[in-house]
């Protein structure tokens, strides 16, 4: 199918593509992409920021930020999002009714957060972290589904990823940079009451969109879900399909997946932590972030698409891997110069490499996917990409903490990024021989 992908877009014309860019439904998936990525950072790096800001130890930061295991954790639920109604919303359609109740719990979340602040202390703040991490965990269950099946061929699925990625790396730069410059004037609290407007604002794009139909005749073959047979199909009838599909390339496949996102994983939680440590101001990370940044990131978007277009999608992710691997390692520099110009720089190649790999990864996962089990298939691959990288950055801060009597704090940080880094050369080996096993199948 990747193949069949990357031949159907060379046939079309660039009038073509700029044509379907106009399509209402581009534009409801651009939104939705924004809706999936506003909470990610809120509770992760954002989040670790306003914690450090109010004094909380790095050890308790990474900890912490395991409340985003629910990202790793929604496959398990996932068959339920695929195949049963919301009540009272059902009206809306599947993937709508779960959307919208999702965006109106993760409100609630970040007003909770807001109203607690560290002050309620961080088992009562954590908790309404983990209620907003699962409540977006589930919403991406749904709308990655909704992304899938709106789109009326394989070509398609690349648009609606594209505007996807466009909507979600706009949203982590509000969180990721606009947040900062209004906690610096307002404070957290007022900051993130701003972010759960925001985040109702975004189910206007869910009451706009068309529940998507193109699953409806598989679906409606299925046995009921309150028969054996049909709970047999919702719960392992995904991973049988899945496998007698890819055979054993699916095992490669998965763990290749499960890798890839490692280098900009694992020190997550340690980013934000890192600049208020280096002394920059809060209005300098996010200047750098919305100019370099947002640049950086439609650049990345756009020479992954063309890339994944005009190479394939397997050497696209061996260059967002390389890109992403750099790009982490690239911040220990910082550690023995943090001038700007050096900051705005390691930004830039970060936000790109993150633009593009995202972009890869999120393409080919879509490309594996079997209509009649899209939201638990796709679910699946990206719990399993979440999952690792989850679990140790979580070991984050323990790690800086127990390198910095040897290293000093800025030099256990610079240390811990290039390893990061190198954590993007076993993915790289799998990709390696996932293209080798595609050329022997020909």
């Amino acid at each position: 199918m990747t193949e069949a992908i990357s031949t159907a877009r060379r046939k079309r014309s660039a009038l073509e593509v700029l044509h379907e860019l106009g399509q209402p439904k581009v534009a409801v998936m651009l939104a939705l992409g924004f809706a999936s990525g506003l909470p990610f950072l809120l509770t992760a790096n954002t989040f670790g920021y306003w914690l450090r800001d109010d004094g909380t130890g790095l050890v308790a930061i990474g900890f912490i930020s395991w409340v985003g295991f629910a990202y790793a954790f929604k496959v398990y639920w996932s068959p339920l999002v695929d195949r049963i109604d919301v009540p009272l919303l059902g009206h809306l359609g599947r993937r709508r009714g779960w959307m919208l109740l999702c965006q109106l719990l993760i409100t609630i979340g970040l007003l909770g957060m807001a109203a607690v602040g560290t002050a309620g202390g961080l088992a009562t703040i954590g908790a309404f972290a983990l209620l907003t991490a699962f409540a977006s965990a589930t919403q991406d269950i749904a709308i990655d589904a909704w992304r899938i099946e709106s789109a009326s061929d394989a070509d398609e699925v690349g648009l609606m990823t594209s505007a996807a990625q466009v909507g979600y790396r706009i949203a982590v730069l509000v969180t990721d940079a606009l947040i900062i410059a209004a906690a610096a004037r307002v404070g957290w609290a007022m900051s993130y009451v701003g972010m759960a407007v925001l985040m109702a604002l975004c189910t206007i794009a869910t009451l706009f969109a068309s529940e998507p139909t193109r699953a409806d005749v598989v679906l409606h073959q299925k046995p009921p879900l309150w028969t054996l047979r049909g709970l047999a199909d919702a719960i392992i009838g995904p991973f049988l399909d899945f496998f007698a599909k890819h055979k054993g390339a699916g095992l490669v496949m998965l763990l290749m997946v499960a890798l890839y996102r490692l280098p900009d994983f694992v020190m997550g939680p340690m980013y934000n932590p890192f600049y208020h440590d280096l002394g920059l101001s809060k209005d300098t990370v996010a200047w750098v972030r919305g100019s370099f940044g947002l640049v950086a990131l439609f650049l990345g978007i756009a020479t992954a698409g063309l890339s994944a277009v005009r190479l394939g999608l397997l050497p696209t992710l061996i260059a967002g891997l390389v890109l992403e691997g750099f790009g982490t390692a690239a911040f220990a520099v910082l550690s023995v110069n943090p001038d700007t110009s050096i900051f705005a720089a390691v930004m830039t190649l970060d936000a790109f490499a993150q633009a593009f790999a995202g972009v890869a990864l999120v393409t080919y996962m879509s490309s594996l996917t079997s209509l009649g089990y899209t939201a638990t298939q796709y679910a699946m691959l990206s719990s399993t990409y979440a999952l690792l990288g989850k679990f140790l950055k979580g070991f984050s801060g323990i790690a800086v903490e127990t390198l910095t009597p040897t290293h000093g704090l800025l030099g256990a940080y610079a240390t811990a990024f290039v390893a990061t880094g190198l954590t993007a050369v076993p993915p790289l080996l799998l990709l390696l021989l996932l293209w080798r096993m595609q050329r022997l199948r020909r």
